[in-house]
């Protein structure tokens, strides 16, 4: 006897997935349009205008020893406990639990995996390019700084540019980059705009970057968002091989995969009923049509019943007449008189 597989817990995702077209219609990809392409070239001239004034030691680096020195964790002490808490919307495990967790969802209701996978390849860009910059350049905190006045680099720091900034760029972001419509595209951009930028002001507050680490934070984390459609066929080819590594993997263990049953005729259409016929009856027709002595043999007749027949369980139970006893000729029906069926005794 053979006996089907039980389907796992990635089966029933994977069916769940294949129910509906991968991609929705009524949402559209971002091209790589010419007003991208000159706010990603005039991102890309900021961030690399901030490293030159860094580099040369300009007057931004005279400002982020100033802003040091005020020292604004002391000059707002109230505000310190709010703003601990709120600079984790720009730490990286959090966020991006968070952030997974939505659009997860998001790709179990539109039966699309390009959610998850443009939110992977953010992240990925980020770490690259934000940690090969950090490491790059070397440059020390405010609270590691050795000579006042100086900018700090190549000291074996890790803070240039400010990773908390650039990973709430990135991380809000996304929600703006894969809004349904242009109106909750137009307020996640929003939002997620004054959320990084909230970010980046609590670390210069609690000491922990300089302004300008945070500057360069926000353009490294922008460049990004701007550079994620050069990465729209990578996401769609990095798609299909993942459905196509699914399907290779269940022919390799024999998955089951339930067959689409049968469409059912639709509860009270109406029938066709063949009447019943007795075997006189037929081998008359079948003589009426060899000799054809008779009249045309007509085809079967066909009745539409009104609808379903009710089982044997829904009927009305009904209560047969007379006697259910076989008769007999020495019994005596009830009712009848006795007297003349006795025989008669005496002289």
């Amino acid at each position: 006897m053979r006996t089907e597989r039980n389907l796992t817990r990635l089966d029933r995702v994977f069916a769940r997935l294949d129910r509906e077209p991968e991609r929705p219609a009524h949402i559209d990809v971002p091209r790589m349009s010419r007003h991208r392409v000159a706010l990603f070239a005039g991102t890309l001239a900021f961030y690399l205008a901030i490293v030159w004034a860094v580099v040369i030691t300009s007057w931004l680096v005279r400002f982020d020893w100033q802003v040091m020195f005020f020292r604004p964790y002391q000059q707002w002490a109230g505000i310190h406990w709010f703003v601990d808490y709120y600079v984790v919307l720009g730490q990286r495990g959090p966020t991006a639990v968070m952030v997974a967790a939505w659009l997860g969802w998001r790709s179990w209701r539109q039966h699309t995996l390009r959610p998850l996978l443009t939110l992977g390849v953010s992240l990925l860009l980020l770490n690259i390019t934000v940690g090969a910059a950090k490491i790059g350049m070397g440059r020390l905190g405010p609270h590691y700084a050795t000579t006042i006045g100086s900018n700090e680099m190549g000291l074996g720091g890790d803070i240039f540019p400010s990773g908390h900034t650039a990973n709430a760029v990135v991380t809000w972001g996304i929600l703006a980059y894969l809004a349904s419509t242009p109106r909750a595209r137009r307020w996640l951009s929003a939002l997620s705009a004054v959320t990084s930028l909230g970010v980046g002001l609590a670390t210069v507050y609690l000491g922990t970057h300089w302004l300008s680490d945070v500057l360069l934070g926000w353009a490294a984390g922008l460049l990004i968002l701007l550079a994620l459609p050069w990465c729209e066929p990578l996401i769609a080819r990095a798609e299909v091989a993942v459905f196509d590594l699914r399907d290779r993997w269940r022919e390799r263990h024999g998955a089951f995969v339930p067959a689409p049953a049968a469409p059912s005729a639709p509860v009270g259409a109406p029938v066709m009923i063949k009447p019943r016929t007795t075997p006189a009856h037929d081998e008359a027709a079948a003589r009426e049509t060899v000799s054809g002595t008779g009249r045309a043999a007509r085809a079967p007749a066909y009745h539409l019943a009104p609808g379903p027949h009710s089982t044997r369980a829904e009927r009305t139970p009904v209560t047969p007449v007379g006697s259910r006893r076989p008769p007999h000729a020495d019994r005596v029906p009830r009712g009848a008189s006795t007297s003349a069926a006795r025989p008669l005794t005496g002289g």
